[in-house]
């Protein structure tokens, strides 16, 4: 497959016509596909909770998302947990950045990566792999990350709901944009500042 060819492929209609397709299996797909994301984040968590609500309905939809995303986070989180201290992963340790990481993480706790999390384009597969790695408590990331992916899964939800009004409305598009832009735009300066902070 073409990279064109996955571009087409990983869009919220072709979503949609997938989630379509395979009815007939209920919510599994909804789960598995924001899921899949924790372990390959390459994948558009954003198309696939957008999807979702659209197919699902707002408050389902986001459910779904809301379920998958976070089970894929934890599942990752305690993957790592239990085989990243093993001395096959001993470089991952040593790797300047991934320290400075883990000693953030276990140093700031729930608050910062709660408000990570919130924002869709934290890379969040890192800072599943790297909290694994680091000391942090269960329950502090555990809640981090149900609190978290709750508020940024409503967000793309709500703004996906209803895919049909975006086309029809250019309007309404153009507020979602703006959006989406201002979610990335946060979401990188809040990443940055607990960076600097980090570095004092």
């Amino acid at each position: 497959m073409s990279l064109e060819e996955l571009k087409q492929w990983l869009t919220v209609k072709h979503m949609l016509d997938m989630l379509v397709q395979y009815r007939s299996l209920g919510v599994i797909p909804g789960i598995v596909l924001p899921m899949s994301e924790a372990f390959l984040p390459f994948l558009p968590l954003f198309v696939f909770v957008m999807a979702n609500a659209a197919a699902f309905g707002l408050w389902k939809g986001f459910f779904i998302s809301w379920l998958g995303t976070s089970a894929g986070s934890l599942l990752v989180f305690f993957l790592v947990r239990k085989i990243g201290r093993q001395r096959f992963f001993s470089f991952l340790h040593r790797h300047p950045t991934i320290r400075r990481m883990m000693h953030w993480i276990e140093r700031r706790g729930f608050g910062p990566l709660f408000l990570l999390l919130c924002f869709p384009f934290t890379p969040s597969a890192a800072v599943n792999v790297v909290a694994g790695l680091s000391g942090i408590a269960i329950q502090q990331y555990v809640l981090a990350v149900l609190l978290g992916k709750m508020v940024m899964v409503f967000i793309i939800s709500f703004i996906g709901y209803d895919v049909e009004a975006l086309i029809r409305q250019p309007l309404r598009a153009i507020f979602a944009a703006i959006a989406i832009f201002l979610l990335w735009y946060i979401g990188k300066k809040v990443e940055q500042r607990f960076a600097v902070h980090d570095g004092k």
